[in-house]
């Protein structure tokens, strides 16, 4: 697919991190780009610094997922490019012993399902419907309508202790990448995923310079925090390599994590 501004985005969870480095570069390639997130303020000022359209959207919401699709089209046109970075994490064990009085617990089941409707159920929701939109378009040279990049983690594959939530939903998303490109495979549109590693995003903002540097260090090579830029690389190339479908791609720096 050939980027240019007869091209229209939507990017979730845009306003930062992946996402915004995402738009950005999309954005820099002339693509018309509509940004989804919570974050009102932050979004408004990316989407206005890149001349883009911000839609206030929560993708655990039905409603809300329809009104930010409508707000974008209406701005920018049908979207042939989805890239889903909305999305969250949490860390519990599934069964514990407090230290101060050998009490147990449990992990939370709507800490829980919290995790996985905006991971996995808030992806899904955006894909179908931005899928939906693409299959009204005429498609392009190689009878392409539209791509989808889905984002999932190396979690999906070596979760860590009190990541079971988390990489129960970031599984489930590299889990539905084949099926999905599968069902959309008669109508032109790719969908791929990125599992990124350790990346230097807003959730790492509050941690000590001291964990930041042990993360990096822990990383084969290159030993550093990943820069969200080359996230937004990969999936720009995931989006013009009309051959690139139906895959889940490591990007991680050869990392596999350890059990904590």
């Amino acid at each position: 697919m050939q980027l240019n501004d007869t091209v229209a985005a939507v990017i979730t969870g845009g306003a930062s991190g992946l996402g915004e480095a995402t738009a950005r570069a999309l954005a820099a390639k002339g693509v018309k780009v509509a940004i989804f997130d919570l974050q009102d303020e932050r979004g408004q000022a990316v989407a206005a610094d890149i001349g883009g359209v911000f839609c206030k959207v929560d993708v655990t919401s039905e409603e809300s997922v329809d009104a930010g699709f409508a707000k974008a089209r209406d701005a920018h046109g049908q979207e042939r490019i989805l890239v889903c970075c909305a999305g969250t994490g949490n860390a519990i064990k599934t069964a514990s012993r407090a230290k101060e009085d050998g009490s147990i617990k449990h992990f939370p089941l709507d800490a829980f399902n919290w995790l996985i409707q905006i991971n996995l159920v808030g992806t899904f929701r955006c894909v179908a419907k931005a899928a939906a939109g693409m299959l009204t378009l005429s498609p392009l040279e190689d009878g392409e309508r539209g791509a989808v990049v889905m984002t999932a983690s190396v979690a999906a594959e070596d979760g860590q202790m009190g990541q079971a939530a988390y990489s129960a939903s970031k599984g489930g998303v590299v889990g539905m990448t084949l099926p999905i490109a599968r069902d959309l495979m008669g109508e032109g549109v790719r969908v791929n995923t990125i599992l990124p590693g350790i990346f230097n995003t807003p959730l790492m903002l509050g941690a000590p310079q001291t964990v930041k540097d042990a993360l990096a260090a822990s990383v084969p090579f290159p030993k550093r925090l990943g820069d969200p830029r080359e996230y937004a690389n990969l999936a720009l190339t995931m989006i013009e390599n009309s051959y690139f479908n139906g895959e889940d791609v490591r990007l991680d720096g050869a990392i596999r994590m350890a059990p904590r």
